[in-house]
């Protein structure tokens, strides 16, 4: 589950969270804001997700979205990633089909934080089976830069890459849009479906 025993304390000039358990600490150093929306992201996007579902999280990083599922029971995550080597599958989503993954083969894909940095609508689209589930997070494009300064004070993570495929969620193509709001007013988060296959009537 996120984790609940938490520390508070300045580090190189950022407020940080540390999370504990009873042996001591285990993860340190996100900023507090970083820290408030992972809490968030579990209650609003994970806890809904079928146990039996085939998940893909794209862009997994430290991976803490695949130890909140597996902890929770999820026994079907795969973690993505270009480098991080918590990925089980390092690469490219772009370039799926040459990592040997089949189409419509995913239930539901995460990708917190990751389409202000890659345009992967396409291949998301490709990879959902039909009435799979696309969840997303990403800074309202026109307020990045009141994001980009809390980065500079320490408040917020700091983006590993440029900003450059800012979009706004409720207006991606191929997908139906499940759920979308504004978080804090400079966050948006997004559920978006896959459209079931249309049967063709003679």
């Amino acid at each position: 589950m996120c984790p609940v025993n938490r520390a508070i304390a300045i580090s190189n000039s950022q407020i940080v969270v540390w999370q504990t358990d009873p042996q001591g600490i285990i993860d340190g150093g996100m900023p507090i804001l970083s820290e408030i929306a992972r809490r968030k992201k579990c209650a609003h996007f994970l806890v809904g997700i079928p146990k039996t579902a085939r998940i893909l999280e794209v862009g997994c990083a430290g991976g803490w979205v695949g130890d909140y599922l597996r902890k929770g029971g999820w026994k079907n995550y795969i973690g993505m990633d270009i480098e991080h080597p918590a990925a089980e599958i390092v690469g490219d989503i772009k370039n799926w089909r040459g990592l040997g993954l089949q189409a419509e083969s995913i239930d539901v894909i995460i990708a917190f934080e990751v389409i202000e940095h890659v345009d992967l609508v396409s291949a998301c689209f490709d990879f959902l089976k039909p009435g799979g589930l696309l969840m997303l997070t990403s800074p309202v494009p026109h307020f990045d830069w009141i994001m980009k300064t809390l980065e500079a004070f320490g408040l917020n993570q700091k983006r590993t890459s440029p900003h450059s495929n800012l979009v706004y969620l409720d207006k991606l193509p191929l997908f139906e849009t499940q759920d979308y709001r504004r978080v804090g007013g400079l966050s948006q988060w997004g559920i978006l479906r896959k459209p079931q296959s249309r049967v063709a009537v003679c």
